[in-house]
Protein backbone atom coordinates (compact mmCIF):
# COMPACT_ATOMS: atom_id res chain seq x y z
CA UNK A 1 0.00 0.00 0.00
CA UNK A 2 1.24 3.49 -0.91
CA UNK A 3 2.06 5.97 1.71
CA UNK A 4 -0.11 9.22 1.65
CA UNK A 5 2.10 12.35 0.64
CA UNK A 6 3.10 14.02 4.24
CA UNK A 7 3.97 17.75 2.80
CA UNK A 8 4.59 18.92 6.61
CA UNK A 9 6.37 16.66 7.66
CA UNK A 10 8.36 17.08 11.02
CA UNK A 11 6.78 20.97 10.81
CA UNK A 12 5.70 21.86 14.29
CA UNK A 13 2.56 23.62 15.20
CA UNK A 14 0.66 25.44 17.85
CA UNK A 15 -3.00 26.12 17.86
CA UNK A 16 -3.90 29.29 20.40
CA UNK A 17 -8.38 29.01 20.74
CA UNK A 18 -10.14 32.20 21.68
CA UNK A 19 -13.78 31.39 22.45
CA UNK A 20 -16.19 29.22 23.04
CA UNK A 21 -16.59 25.52 22.90
CA UNK A 22 -17.14 25.61 19.00
CA UNK A 23 -13.86 27.07 18.53
CA UNK A 24 -12.00 24.36 21.13
CA UNK A 25 -13.79 21.62 19.23
CA UNK A 26 -12.48 23.21 15.71
CA UNK A 27 -8.88 23.54 17.23
CA UNK A 28 -8.85 19.88 17.72
CA UNK A 29 -10.24 18.93 14.52
CA UNK A 30 -7.60 21.49 12.73
CA UNK A 31 -4.75 19.79 14.78
CA UNK A 32 -6.06 16.70 12.92
CA UNK A 33 -5.72 17.57 9.64
CA UNK A 34 -2.09 19.24 10.39
CA UNK A 35 -0.98 16.26 12.07
CA UNK A 36 -2.59 14.06 9.57
CA UNK A 37 -0.39 15.84 6.74
CA UNK A 38 3.11 15.05 8.89
CA UNK A 39 3.20 18.25 11.50
CA UNK A 40 3.75 17.39 15.19
CA UNK A 41 2.15 19.37 18.16
CA UNK A 42 4.64 21.79 19.65
CA UNK A 43 5.09 22.79 23.43
CA UNK A 44 4.41 26.39 23.00
CA UNK A 45 4.19 29.62 20.44
CA UNK A 46 7.72 30.04 20.31
CA UNK A 47 8.43 26.64 19.90
CA UNK A 48 6.19 26.69 17.14
CA UNK A 49 7.11 26.49 13.03
CA UNK A 50 3.69 27.40 12.13
CA UNK A 51 1.38 29.53 14.72
CA UNK A 52 -2.43 29.41 14.18
CA UNK A 53 -4.56 31.64 15.94
CA UNK A 54 -8.41 30.34 16.27
CA UNK A 55 -10.56 33.31 16.78
CA UNK A 56 -13.92 34.82 18.14
CA UNK A 57 -15.52 38.01 17.05
CA UNK A 58 -18.64 37.80 19.94
CA UNK A 59 -17.20 40.97 21.30
CA UNK A 60 -14.17 43.55 20.63
CA UNK A 61 -12.53 42.37 23.96
CA UNK A 62 -11.63 38.92 21.69
CA UNK A 63 -10.53 40.84 18.80
CA UNK A 64 -8.54 43.56 21.06
CA UNK A 65 -6.81 40.25 22.41
CA UNK A 66 -6.27 38.90 18.48
CA UNK A 67 -4.32 42.23 17.54
CA UNK A 68 -1.83 41.67 20.79
CA UNK A 69 -0.93 38.11 19.79
CA UNK A 70 -0.45 38.88 16.43
CA UNK A 71 2.15 41.50 17.88
CA UNK A 72 3.98 39.91 19.84
CA UNK A 73 4.26 36.73 16.89
CA UNK A 74 5.47 39.41 14.80
CA UNK A 75 8.25 39.72 17.63
CA UNK A 76 8.71 35.88 17.24
CA UNK A 77 9.19 36.21 13.33
CA UNK A 78 12.31 38.35 14.00
CA UNK A 79 14.03 35.24 15.86
CA UNK A 80 13.42 33.21 13.24
CA UNK A 81 11.50 32.44 10.12
CA UNK A 82 8.16 31.16 11.25
CA UNK A 83 4.15 31.03 9.39
CA UNK A 84 1.17 32.76 11.26
CA UNK A 85 -2.26 31.78 10.49
CA UNK A 86 -5.50 33.25 11.47
CA UNK A 87 -8.62 30.88 11.50
CA UNK A 88 -11.97 31.64 12.80
CA UNK A 89 -14.62 34.03 13.23
CA UNK A 90 -12.46 36.51 12.95
CA UNK A 91 -10.94 35.69 9.47
CA UNK A 92 -13.93 34.84 8.03
CA UNK A 93 -15.15 38.57 9.03
CA UNK A 94 -12.08 40.47 8.24
CA UNK A 95 -9.79 38.71 6.14
CA UNK A 96 -8.52 41.38 4.02
CA UNK A 97 -7.52 43.67 6.52
CA UNK A 98 -6.07 40.18 8.25
CA UNK A 99 -3.78 39.83 4.76
CA UNK A 100 -2.43 43.03 4.88
CA UNK A 101 1.49 43.28 4.14
CA UNK A 102 2.47 44.61 7.57
CA UNK A 103 0.04 42.43 9.82
CA UNK A 104 2.73 39.24 9.90
CA UNK A 105 0.12 37.18 8.79
CA UNK A 106 0.98 34.29 6.23
CA UNK A 107 -2.52 32.75 5.76
CA UNK A 108 -6.20 33.76 6.45
CA UNK A 109 -8.38 30.64 6.77
CA UNK A 110 -12.18 30.22 7.16
CA UNK A 111 -14.54 27.43 8.90
CA UNK A 112 -15.42 25.81 5.54
CA UNK A 113 -11.53 25.81 4.19
CA UNK A 114 -10.72 23.83 7.37
CA UNK A 115 -9.92 20.26 5.47
CA UNK A 116 -7.61 22.12 3.49
CA UNK A 117 -5.02 23.91 6.16
CA UNK A 118 -2.62 21.47 5.66
CA UNK A 119 -2.64 22.27 1.80
CA UNK A 120 -2.63 26.24 2.75
CA UNK A 121 -0.22 25.63 5.11
CA UNK A 122 2.07 23.97 2.69
CA UNK A 123 1.61 26.45 0.10
CA UNK A 124 1.86 29.78 2.64
CA UNK A 125 5.76 28.90 2.83
CA UNK A 126 5.93 30.56 -0.85
CA UNK A 127 3.30 32.67 -1.03
CA UNK A 128 0.17 34.62 1.12
CA UNK A 129 -3.04 32.52 1.41
CA UNK A 130 -6.57 33.37 1.85
CA UNK A 131 -9.05 30.88 1.76
CA UNK A 132 -12.58 31.88 2.94
CA UNK A 133 -15.45 30.49 0.96
CA UNK A 134 -18.14 28.91 1.61
CA UNK A 135 -19.49 26.33 0.73
CA UNK A 136 -23.13 25.17 0.62
CA UNK A 137 -24.67 22.36 2.86
CA UNK A 138 -22.90 20.28 5.69
CA UNK A 139 -20.08 18.85 4.18
CA UNK A 140 -18.75 15.58 6.32
CA UNK A 141 -14.41 15.14 6.24
CA UNK A 142 -12.50 12.02 7.55
CA UNK A 143 -10.56 13.58 10.26
CA UNK A 144 -8.88 12.09 13.95
CA UNK A 145 -9.16 15.07 16.36
CA UNK A 146 -6.17 16.05 18.62
CA UNK A 147 -8.31 16.04 21.59
CA UNK A 148 -7.58 18.56 24.69
CA UNK A 149 -9.34 15.91 26.85
CA UNK A 150 -9.28 12.07 27.11
CA UNK A 151 -12.74 12.28 29.24
CA UNK A 152 -14.94 14.86 27.87
CA UNK A 153 -15.58 14.72 24.09
CA UNK A 154 -16.88 17.46 22.02
CA UNK A 155 -19.03 16.44 19.01
CA UNK A 156 -20.30 19.13 16.45
CA UNK A 157 -24.46 18.40 15.36
CA UNK A 158 -24.65 21.84 13.60
CA UNK A 159 -22.85 25.56 12.16
CA UNK A 160 -23.94 28.77 12.13
CA UNK A 161 -27.48 30.42 13.09
CA UNK A 162 -30.71 31.70 11.36
CA UNK A 163 -31.73 33.61 14.55
CA UNK A 164 -30.37 37.12 13.35
CA UNK A 165 -30.15 38.70 16.64
CA UNK A 166 -29.89 42.78 16.54
CA UNK A 167 -26.45 42.33 18.47
CA UNK A 168 -24.78 39.19 17.38
CA UNK A 169 -22.27 38.57 14.95
CA UNK A 170 -22.38 34.95 14.34
CA UNK A 171 -24.47 34.76 11.59
CA UNK A 172 -22.37 36.76 9.48
CA UNK A 173 -18.92 34.64 10.70
CA UNK A 174 -20.28 31.11 10.86
CA UNK A 175 -22.57 31.62 8.36
CA UNK A 176 -26.83 29.91 8.37
CA UNK A 177 -27.34 26.97 9.66
CA UNK A 178 -26.15 23.70 8.29
CA UNK A 179 -27.10 20.43 10.18
CA UNK A 180 -24.74 17.30 10.19
CA UNK A 181 -26.50 13.79 9.49
CA UNK A 182 -27.53 12.33 12.65
CA UNK A 183 -25.69 9.18 11.45
CA UNK A 184 -22.23 11.01 11.25
CA UNK A 185 -23.20 12.63 14.61
CA UNK A 186 -24.17 9.03 16.26
CA UNK A 187 -20.55 7.41 14.88
CA UNK A 188 -18.64 9.83 16.59
CA UNK A 189 -20.67 9.58 19.34
CA UNK A 190 -20.00 5.72 19.20
CA UNK A 191 -16.23 6.52 18.32
CA UNK A 192 -15.79 8.36 21.53
CA UNK A 193 -17.44 5.34 23.91
CA UNK A 194 -15.09 3.17 22.47
CA UNK A 195 -12.03 4.76 23.30
CA UNK A 196 -13.27 4.95 26.75
CA UNK A 197 -14.61 8.89 27.35
CA UNK A 198 -16.97 9.58 30.12
CA UNK A 199 -18.87 12.44 28.79
CA UNK A 200 -20.11 13.38 25.76
CA UNK A 201 -20.63 17.50 25.07
CA UNK A 202 -22.97 17.89 21.63
CA UNK A 203 -21.82 21.64 19.96
CA UNK A 204 -24.00 23.77 18.15
CA UNK A 205 -24.79 27.87 17.76
CA UNK A 206 -28.33 26.82 18.54
CA UNK A 207 -28.62 22.82 19.21
CA UNK A 208 -32.47 23.05 19.46
CA UNK A 209 -33.26 24.01 16.09
CA UNK A 210 -30.95 20.50 14.94
CA UNK A 211 -33.14 18.88 12.19
CA UNK A 212 -31.06 16.08 10.19
CA UNK A 213 -30.90 16.64 6.83
CA UNK A 214 -31.72 12.92 6.01
CA UNK A 215 -34.55 11.91 8.11
CA UNK A 216 -36.15 14.88 9.74
CA UNK A 217 -35.06 13.55 13.24
CA UNK A 218 -35.07 16.68 15.39
CA UNK A 219 -32.60 17.64 18.66
CA UNK A 220 -35.06 15.63 20.97
CA UNK A 221 -34.52 12.83 19.06
CA UNK A 222 -31.10 13.28 18.23
CA UNK A 223 -30.46 13.61 22.20
CA UNK A 224 -32.38 10.31 22.88
CA UNK A 225 -29.97 8.08 20.03
CA UNK A 226 -26.50 9.88 21.56
CA UNK A 227 -27.88 9.00 25.02
CA UNK A 228 -28.61 5.05 24.18
CA UNK A 229 -24.78 4.93 22.76
CA UNK A 230 -23.58 2.40 25.75
CA UNK A 231 -20.28 3.83 27.50
CA UNK A 232 -20.29 7.06 28.45
CA UNK A 233 -22.24 8.21 31.26
CA UNK A 234 -23.46 11.93 30.94
CA UNK A 235 -24.63 14.17 27.98
CA UNK A 236 -24.67 17.77 27.82
CA UNK A 237 -25.17 20.24 24.75
CA UNK A 238 -24.64 23.61 24.03
CA UNK A 239 -25.86 26.12 23.29
CA UNK A 240 -29.85 26.52 23.01
CA UNK A 241 -32.15 29.52 22.20
CA UNK A 242 -34.99 30.21 24.31
CA UNK A 243 -37.04 31.27 21.46
CA UNK A 244 -37.56 27.84 20.86
CA UNK A 245 -36.68 25.43 23.52
CA UNK A 246 -40.28 23.54 23.49
CA UNK A 247 -42.21 21.93 26.00
CA UNK A 248 -41.16 19.08 24.57
CA UNK A 249 -37.42 19.06 24.70
CA UNK A 250 -37.58 19.84 28.43
CA UNK A 251 -39.69 16.66 28.42
CA UNK A 252 -37.23 14.43 26.18
CA UNK A 253 -34.09 15.88 29.04
CA UNK A 254 -36.36 14.44 31.68
CA UNK A 255 -37.13 11.58 30.30
CA UNK A 256 -33.27 10.26 29.79
CA UNK A 257 -31.51 10.41 32.77
CA UNK A 258 -27.84 10.22 30.90
CA UNK A 259 -28.87 13.98 29.79
CA UNK A 260 -27.34 15.84 32.59
CA UNK A 261 -29.79 18.04 34.94
CA UNK A 262 -28.14 21.20 33.62
CA UNK A 263 -28.77 23.85 30.61
CA UNK A 264 -27.29 27.18 29.57
CA UNK A 265 -29.64 28.81 28.07
CA UNK A 266 -29.09 32.48 27.48
CA UNK A 267 -31.34 35.15 28.87
CA UNK A 268 -29.56 37.89 27.52
CA UNK A 269 -31.63 41.02 29.33
CA UNK A 270 -34.11 40.94 32.07
CA UNK A 271 -36.21 43.14 29.93
CA UNK A 272 -38.69 42.52 27.71
CA UNK A 273 -38.17 46.15 26.29
CA UNK A 274 -34.92 45.45 25.49
CA UNK A 275 -35.14 41.80 24.66
CA UNK A 276 -37.58 42.83 21.99
CA UNK A 277 -34.94 45.53 20.72
CA UNK A 278 -32.37 42.67 20.45
CA UNK A 279 -34.82 40.85 19.00
CA UNK A 280 -34.63 37.57 20.86
CA UNK A 281 -38.04 36.81 19.86
CA UNK A 282 -39.40 36.06 23.45
CA UNK A 283 -40.39 38.24 26.43
CA UNK A 284 -39.04 38.13 30.12
CA UNK A 285 -42.39 36.13 30.72
CA UNK A 286 -41.30 33.18 28.08
CA UNK A 287 -38.32 32.85 29.37
CA UNK A 288 -39.69 33.01 33.13
CA UNK A 289 -42.01 30.07 31.98
CA UNK A 290 -39.41 27.88 30.37
CA UNK A 291 -37.54 27.97 33.70
CA UNK A 292 -40.88 26.74 35.25
CA UNK A 293 -41.28 23.88 33.17
CA UNK A 294 -37.68 23.17 33.00
CA UNK A 295 -38.12 22.67 37.13
CA UNK A 296 -40.87 20.91 37.39
CA UNK A 297 -39.75 18.47 35.58
CA UNK A 298 -36.04 18.24 36.60
CA UNK A 299 -36.24 20.03 40.08
CA UNK A 300 -32.66 19.27 40.35
CA UNK A 301 -31.50 21.19 37.45
CA UNK A 302 -28.74 23.63 37.34
CA UNK A 303 -28.74 26.67 35.00
CA UNK A 304 -26.60 28.69 33.70
CA UNK A 305 -27.21 32.12 31.26
CA UNK A 306 -25.43 35.19 29.78
CA UNK A 307 -25.90 38.59 30.51
CA UNK A 308 -25.44 41.53 28.13
CA UNK A 309 -25.49 44.98 30.18
CA UNK A 310 -25.10 48.34 28.28
CA UNK A 311 -27.48 47.39 25.32
CA UNK A 312 -28.10 51.10 23.03
CA UNK A 313 -31.07 52.55 24.62
CA UNK A 314 -31.11 50.21 27.97
CA UNK A 315 -32.41 52.26 31.08
CA UNK A 316 -31.99 52.09 34.53
CA UNK A 317 -35.79 50.33 34.81
CA UNK A 318 -34.71 47.83 32.25
CA UNK A 319 -31.42 47.28 34.09
CA UNK A 320 -32.80 46.88 37.70
CA UNK A 321 -35.72 43.91 35.69
CA UNK A 322 -32.27 42.14 34.70
CA UNK A 323 -31.66 42.12 38.31
CA UNK A 324 -34.70 41.06 39.35
CA UNK A 325 -34.61 38.60 36.84
CA UNK A 326 -31.21 37.25 38.31
CA UNK A 327 -32.76 37.49 41.61
CA UNK A 328 -35.96 35.19 40.61
CA UNK A 329 -34.52 32.61 38.38
CA UNK A 330 -31.16 32.02 40.94
CA UNK A 331 -28.64 30.70 38.23
CA UNK A 332 -25.82 28.35 39.31
CA UNK A 333 -23.58 30.45 36.97
CA UNK A 334 -23.65 33.30 33.98
CA UNK A 335 -21.42 34.91 32.21
CA UNK A 336 -21.80 38.80 31.89
CA UNK A 337 -20.27 40.93 29.40
CA UNK A 338 -21.06 44.66 28.39
CA UNK A 339 -22.34 45.52 25.11
CA UNK A 340 -19.74 46.39 22.40
CA UNK A 341 -20.77 46.71 18.78
CA UNK A 342 -20.12 43.97 16.26
CA UNK A 343 -20.15 44.40 12.75
CA UNK A 344 -22.67 44.24 10.71
CA UNK A 345 -25.43 43.56 12.73
CA UNK A 346 -28.20 45.72 13.03
CA UNK A 347 -27.44 47.09 16.63
CA UNK A 348 -24.10 48.57 14.93
CA UNK A 349 -26.68 51.20 13.40
CA UNK A 350 -28.08 52.22 16.49
CA UNK A 351 -25.58 54.97 18.73
CA UNK A 352 -24.09 53.52 21.33
CA UNK A 353 -25.24 55.60 23.96
CA UNK A 354 -24.72 54.29 27.37
CA UNK A 355 -21.47 55.77 28.58
CA UNK A 356 -18.51 53.27 29.59
CA UNK A 357 -18.77 54.17 32.82
CA UNK A 358 -22.85 52.99 33.29
CA UNK A 359 -21.66 49.94 31.87
CA UNK A 360 -18.93 49.12 33.93
CA UNK A 361 -21.19 49.86 37.02
CA UNK A 362 -24.10 47.80 35.44
CA UNK A 363 -21.68 44.79 35.14
CA UNK A 364 -20.11 45.56 38.78
CA UNK A 365 -23.79 45.20 39.94
CA UNK A 366 -24.48 42.01 37.80
CA UNK A 367 -21.28 39.86 39.07
CA UNK A 368 -22.22 41.21 42.68
CA UNK A 369 -25.42 40.54 42.75
CA UNK A 370 -24.98 36.66 41.04
CA UNK A 371 -21.62 36.43 43.40
CA UNK A 372 -24.03 36.68 46.17
CA UNK A 373 -26.83 34.11 44.16
CA UNK A 374 -23.72 31.60 43.76
CA UNK A 375 -22.27 31.54 47.53
CA UNK A 376 -25.97 31.29 49.00
CA UNK A 377 -26.61 28.45 46.74
CA UNK A 378 -22.88 26.79 47.21
CA UNK A 379 -23.46 26.92 50.76
CA UNK A 380 -26.85 24.92 50.99
CA UNK A 381 -24.62 21.70 48.97
CA UNK A 382 -22.12 21.89 52.37
CA UNK A 383 -22.74 18.34 53.65
CA UNK A 384 -24.01 16.98 50.45
CA UNK A 385 -22.40 14.23 48.08
CA UNK A 386 -21.75 15.39 44.57
CA UNK A 387 -20.70 12.90 41.74
CA UNK A 388 -17.93 14.42 39.79
CA UNK A 389 -16.23 13.19 36.92
CA UNK A 390 -12.23 13.92 37.50
CA UNK A 391 -11.03 16.04 34.74
CA UNK A 392 -7.71 16.55 35.90
CA UNK A 393 -4.96 18.28 38.30
CA UNK A 394 -6.14 22.08 40.03
CA UNK A 395 -4.07 24.53 38.11
CA UNK A 396 -3.32 26.46 41.61
CA UNK A 397 -2.44 23.40 42.97
CA UNK A 398 -1.21 20.04 41.44
CA UNK A 399 -1.61 18.22 44.59
CA UNK A 400 -5.82 18.88 44.38
CA UNK A 401 -7.29 16.99 41.70
CA UNK A 402 -10.49 18.71 39.25
CA UNK A 403 -13.58 17.83 38.06
CA UNK A 404 -17.11 18.73 37.74
CA UNK A 405 -20.70 17.48 39.02
CA UNK A 406 -23.70 17.25 36.60
CA UNK A 407 -24.33 20.65 37.24
CA UNK A 408 -21.12 21.66 35.88
CA UNK A 409 -19.81 23.05 38.67
CA UNK A 410 -16.02 22.80 39.84
CA UNK A 411 -15.26 20.55 42.43
CA UNK A 412 -11.56 20.76 44.04
CA UNK A 413 -10.77 17.42 46.21
CA UNK A 414 -7.78 15.73 47.35
CA UNK A 415 -6.92 11.50 46.84
CA UNK A 416 -4.15 9.26 47.53
CA UNK A 417 -4.38 8.04 43.90
CA UNK A 418 -5.05 8.68 40.37
CA UNK A 419 -8.81 9.73 39.48
CA UNK A 420 -8.82 11.39 35.99
CA UNK A 421 -11.24 10.16 33.71
CA UNK A 422 -12.69 8.33 37.22
CA UNK A 423 -16.05 9.40 38.45
CA UNK A 424 -15.81 9.88 42.20
CA UNK A 425 -18.40 10.38 44.82
CA UNK A 426 -17.31 14.03 47.07
CA UNK A 427 -18.45 15.39 50.25
CA UNK A 428 -18.60 19.27 49.92
CA UNK A 429 -16.91 20.15 52.89
CA UNK A 430 -16.64 23.77 51.97
CA UNK A 431 -17.55 26.43 49.57
CA UNK A 432 -16.44 29.68 47.63
CA UNK A 433 -18.44 31.67 44.96
CA UNK A 434 -16.90 29.54 41.86
CA UNK A 435 -16.34 26.42 43.03
CA UNK A 436 -16.55 23.58 45.49
CA UNK A 437 -14.05 21.79 47.55
CA UNK A 438 -14.73 18.18 49.69
CA UNK A 439 -13.30 15.24 49.92
CA UNK A 440 -13.57 11.54 48.36
CA UNK A 441 -16.04 9.34 49.41
CA UNK A 442 -16.04 6.69 46.50
CA UNK A 443 -15.54 6.10 43.12
CA UNK A 444 -16.29 4.53 40.12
Amino acid sequence: MTELPRPLSGIRFFIHTFGCQMNENDSERLAGFLAGAGAVPAGSLDEADVAVVNTCSVRAKSEEKLLSLLGRLRTLKKKRPRLTGVVGCVAQLRRESLAGPKSGVDFVVGFDQYPRIAEIVAESRRRKMVATARTRGWRETAVTPIRESAVSGFVTIMEGCDHFCAYCVVPFTRGREKFRPVGAVLAEVRDLAARGYREIQLLGQNVNDYVDPVSGTDFAGLLSRAAAVEGPEWIRFITSHPGNFTPALARAMAATRKICRQLHLPIQSGSSRTLERMKRGYTRENYLETVRILRSLMPEIRLSADIIVGYPGETEKDFEETLSALAEIRFANIFSFCYSPRPLTAAARLADDIPPAVKKRRLMDVQALQKEIQIAFHKTMIGSIERVLCTGRSKKDPDVFAGRNEGNQVVNFRAESDLVGRFVDVEIESVGPYSLRGVVRGQG
